[in-house]
């Protein structure tokens, strides 16, 4: 099953049913049109843009209120209450990008960008700052084609930023900033391990905190989204590889419109992911052309980037690994992403993080054979979307290799 590939992303993100350029006339979506050019607010995120690289749009993003806007900005907490997407795109499109330019090494420079401080203040900050914002026009909503990051509202070039409160930053993240002897990766993995959320780790690498002396950079909030999950899945991975194998065992749930079966197979660690849309049979992000899209990783993992499902690859197995963690097992996983028309406005790669460990949550099936967890696979998908798995599994390169790997208790 194929289909003709649209150049136009934008015409093909209609299967969304709503394109961005029309995203004020979303029924749910209550957008504000009056926004001002000089505003007192509280900023919960920066944000680093990546066209242009190595010369990017550095930015602060606040809707223009004073007090705790905290909820702006975190999944975690949108995942735990079940925030309907009307509620999530309604506050970010409210939130105005206050931008100025700069290049990703110029920290490091003499002539260092002021407003690139304030920036960095916001991003190491436990809890969004109270700053005053003079902007040079009135915000524009603009349109974004992104599927990775958290949509935000209009954006105009910044005039002048000033901090009015200071900023609260954890004395563990202080020392971590303050250490230019630590690797980003070790730092990452260092507050993980200490608690802090992934949507506060990307934040913290993109705005230049972490790193090695000189080597610090800005990182485009894109990038630092897939390279944090990325470092944490890796370091977990590595770590699971020492339990003994488990169970056939699936888990199937999600939100926002967007549902995971996760098939757990009794063999050392390997990952498969495949991403469709349901509803429509066309996948706008397969550069083959198919309806849907996937990667997979071996034993040994991947060496280079998965280009068909991008960041949702990586955030959906995070998700993964700290199941298996859980479960003191390691295993085999084909994941299945299952996108709705529920689904009506992208919202970020979180979404793939968040949905997928939704449904490690529920509570696990478990077979005594491959056979049975696959009838189960197909019944499931059968009567919840009226859809065939059977097209993927034939495609699946993790139950290919499973039919011709031999096994170390073979020789």
């Amino acid at each position: 099953m194929r289909t003709e590939k649209s150049n136009n992303l934008l015409d093909n993100m209609q299967i969304q049913r709503v394109k961005f350029k029309d995203i004020e006339q979303v029924p749910y979506l209550q957008v504000n049109k009056n926004f001002k050019q000089d505003f007192q607010g509280s900023s919960p995120t920066p944000f680093i843009g990546r066209f242009g690289y190595p010369n990017v749009h550095i930015g602060l993003l606040s809707p223009q209120i004073s007090g705790d806007t905290s909820f702006y900005d975190a999944p975690k907490v949108w995942s735990k209450k079940a925030t309907p997407i009307g509620t999530i795109a309604s506050m970010r499109y409210g939130m105005v990008n206050s931008r100025s330019s700069a290049h990703v090494k110029e920290q490091n420079q003499m002539q260092k960008n002021k407003f690139l401080d304030v920036v960095q203040e916001v991003g190491m900050a436990s809890k969004p700052v109270e700053m005053e914002v003079q902007l040079k026009q009135q915000p524009r909503l603009a349109v974004q084609s992104e599927k990775e990051i958290i949509p935000f509202g209009p954006q105009a070039e910044m005039r002048q930023a000033k901090i009015t409160q200071n900023p609260f930053v954890d004395s563990r993240v202080e020392r971590v900033v303050g250490d230019t002897d630590l690797k980003a990766s070790s730092a990452l993995l260092g507050l993980y391990q200490k608690g802090f959320e992934e949507n506060f780790l990307t934040k913290l690498l993109s705005v230049g905190n972490l790193g090695l002396g000189n080597n610090r950079k800005l990182v485009p909030t894109r990038w630092s989204i897939t390279a944090t999950d990325d470092t944490i899945g890796k370091q977990l991975i590595t770590e699971i590889k020492d339990f003994s194998v488990g169970e056939y065992q699936a888990f199937f749930g999600g939100g926002w419109g967007n549902y995971y079966l996760l098939l757990f197979f009794p063999e050392v660690w390997s990952y498969e992911l495949f991403e469709m849309y349901i509803d429509y049979r066309v996948n706008p992000w397969s550069k083959a052309g198919n309806f849907y899209s996937t990667d997979y990783e071996s034993y040994e993992g991947r060496k280079e980037y998965a280009e068909e499902t991008a960041g949702g690859y990586y955030a959906a197995r995070l998700a993964v690994v700290e199941k298996m963690k859980e479960l003191k097992h390691q295993h085999s996983c084909l994941a299945l992403r299952f996108i709705t028309s529920e689904y009506t406005v992208p919202l970020g790669v979180w979404v793939c993080r968040e949905a997928a460990k939704k449904s490690t949550q529920e509570k696990a099936i478990s077979f005594t054979s491959q056979e049975l967890m696959l009838k189960y696979a197909e019944e499931l998908l059968k009567n919840k979307f009226n859809f065939d798995v059977g097209i993927l599994l034939k495609e699946s390169k993790l139950l290919t290799e499973k039919k011709t790997q031999r096994r170390l208790g073979e020789y």
